[in-house]
């Protein structure tokens, strides 16, 4: 399976990939707006919160407005037209950070929810990304789960439902060595690697 950025990977990549037998996951961000997008003029300026920090441009989204959704429905379906099998829906937890916007589980929940329901209506698989202190009431809802540095944090258990529930948990560590994750990651059965912060195609996957 490759995750790759859905506004700059083209249909071609993406036929390519399936020719050579790989499944392909767009990465959508759909709870903060990033100044470089091609549809960022798109979002209402009230809709936008407080940076996100460490990463210059991008600012959290009030996901409580349905004013955004038409939008964000719209960057799925390209993710359709492209071809891609699924999305790996970005920034799906902005209720635990502080966004500027007095978000609650309940809100993240129903939007999470909608990203979801939209995904599977345009025939997409969906991930649930980083969000596992609701893995619980979102797992029937999505397909599988992406974590990252949740070995680093200690906080992997939540998304065992998922293989519980025959679900694939892909896990991605930053800073540990592979030796320090690998072993519990297998017994966990997550396909584990180790990747840069820079996300490119490098990887060192467990074994």
């Amino acid at each position: 399976m490759y995750d790759v950025d859905g506004a700059d990977v083209p249909r071609s990549t993406v036929r390519e990939l399936h020719e050579r037998g790989r499944r392909v996951v767009c990465y959508v961000d759909v709870g903060t707006w990033e100044d470089w997008r091609d549809d960022a003029d798109r979002f209402p300026k009230a809709a936008r919160g407080k940076p996100v920090d460490g990463w210059p441009g991008e600012y959290w989204l009030d996901v409580r407005r349905h004013d955004i959704r038409p939008i964000l429905a719209a960057r799925l379906k390209r993710c359709r037209d492209r071809g891609y099998d699924g999305i790996d829906p970005e920034n799906v937890n902005g209720y635990t950070n502080d966004t500027g916007f007095p978000l609650t589980a309940a809100d993240q929940r129903e939007f999470n929810r909608w990203v979801a329901a939209r995904a599977h209506g345009l025939g997409l698989a969906v991930g649930l990304k980083n969000e596992l202190e609701q893995a619980k009431e979102l797992e029937p809802r999505f397909d599988f789960a992406v974590l990252e540095s949740c070995f680093e944090f200690d906080e992997c258990g939540p998304a065992r439902r998922f293989v519980s529930a025959n679900k694939a948990v892909v896990a991605v560590e930053y800073e540990l060595p592979r030796s320090s994750f690998c072993p519990r990651a297998r017994e966990l059965r997550f396909a584990a690697m180790l990747k840069r912060l820079a996300l490119g195609a490098w990887r060192r996957p467990c074994g």
